[in-house]
């Protein structure tokens, strides 16, 4: 289990931004957990695998995937389909259905990560409108053997916070 994963969420129109986060970090997989509020097509998406949040409209992209990077699965969802406003229950109960290590989704804007049980759940915030704090933020998931740390950042590339979690 080796990866780096850069995820990002909710920036609703910003284009030159999610160009920045892309090359600023060398990862294995760049997801965007929904609501960019742009064509599948777009050059500020070239890279990026995304998922289809409440205010996208493109039919291209899927509600949900699953993710399998050097031994590290992992569910990527938007999160207004399982209520992550209300209980992570229901996106831990699908994550678990499909076998994954990890879940990523958005739509809280929300920052944060959690493992429960045996699923590490990451919500990056938004790089665009934040609750719950000021700084607009995206997280990078980094696993060595079953060793995993999740950096928030600020849009600016400024780190907020560090955690570090054990997957089973």
């Amino acid at each position: 289990m080796n990866c780096k994963v850069l995820i990002v969420s909710d920036s609703h129109g910003m284009t030159g931004e999610l160009i920045e986060l892309y090359n600023r970090h060398d990862a294995d997989v760049y997801i965007h957990c929904g609501d960019s509020e742009l064509p599948a097509t777009h050059p500020a998406l070239a890279g990026y695998s995304v998922v289809k949040g409440n205010c996208d409209f493109e039919s291209a992209y899927p509600t949900n995937y699953v993710e399998k990077v050097n031994g590290v699965s992992i569910f990527v969802t938007h999160g207004h389909l399982y209520n992550v406003k209300m209980t992570l229950q229901k996106i831990w109960y699908k994550a678990k259905e499909a076998g994954a290590h990890v879940a990523c989704f958005g739509h809280s804007h929300l920052m944060g990560a959690e493992l429960i049980e045996d699923v590490l759940l990451i919500n990056p915030g938004s790089i665009l409108l934040p609750r719950g704090r000021r700084e607009r933020t995206y997280a990078l998931l980094e696993v060595q053997n079953k060793q995993a740390t999740v950096i928030f950042y600020e849009l600016s590339g400024k780190e907020v916070a560090k955690e570090s979690f054990v997957l089973q």
